[in-house]
């Protein structure tokens, strides 16, 4: 069961904390709220995982309000202003403290809703591929060798070798080898290959990847039989050792 996103609400409007409020507990999250950037500091004891703030409060301004968060509490909670203030230097403004996303009032709940969504969404998709990153760092240290039997494969050198013999792989090929040995067992697409073997490169097709597979098997002979497809998944690694 997914866990239910905490929302914290800061505006001195008691009747628009209660409007959003009210939509974004129908929407499914856990929402608080508070009335000043005072009462915001006292709440933020708790975590939120996104807050929604009002920039002209009394008191200390949102924009402060999001500065202190920003260096005091947490850097990576998301925050979204919702203000009456639209000039492009108040935006600029905003975003230079931080702001993930900035609404304009008056408001349409149903967009306020669909950018925390989007913003919950990005956030989320952000910390996943940065765990995936740390795991993989600490998984593959700087310039590993990757061994599976025979096969070696010299990230630092950027050699292979199998049996301690060299095979001669052009840089595509060790790029596609290196990727998929890096994550076995894992399926990439043509289209995933494409994007991070030939980048901005132009009129490459789908069938430019089966190719250079089909010649980087051929060089690793016996252990060409590891990398494996599967229709509508694509390419994978499969570390089944070879002799």
């Amino acid at each position: 069961m997914a866990e239910i996103k905490k929302i914290l609400v800061v505006d001195d409007e008691e009747d628009v904390c209660e409007i959003l409020k009210f939509n974004l507990a129908n929407a499914g999250y856990e929402v608080d709220t508070a009335f000043s950037s005072e009462e915001a500091l006292v709440k933020l004891a708790k975590n939120f995982d996104l807050l929604l703030l009002d920039v002209m409060l009394g008191g200390i301004s949102g924009f402060t309000l999001a500065d202190v968060i920003r260096k005091e509490f947490r850097n990576d909670v998301p925050i979204i202003f919702i203000t009456a203030k639209d000039s492009v230097n108040d935006k600029l403004k905003g975003f230079g403290v931080g702001a993930d996303d900035y609404i304009l009032k008056p408001f349409s709940v149903k967009e306020v809703v669909a950018r925390v969504q989007a913003v919950l969404s990005r956030t989320a998709f952000y910390k996943k591929a940065e765990e995936e990153k740390r795991d993989y760092d600490r998984k593959h240290p700087e310039n590993p060798v990757i061994e599976i039997n025979k096969l070696k494969i010299d990230t630092g050198a950027k050699q292979v070798s199998i049996d301690n013999k060299t095979i001669l792989l052009t840089k595509k090929e060790y790029e596609i080898l290196f990727m998929l040995a890096s994550s076995p067992h894992r399926f990439f697409s043509r289209q995933e290959i494409l994007d991070a073997v030939w980048e901005n490169e132009v009129y490459v097709l789908d069938r430019t990847v089966d190719v250079h597979i089909a010649r980087l098997r051929k060089k690793l002979d016996n252990y060409g039989a590891l990398i494996i497809n599967r229709s509508g998944f694509g390419y994978c690694f499969n570390t089944n050792e070879k002799d």
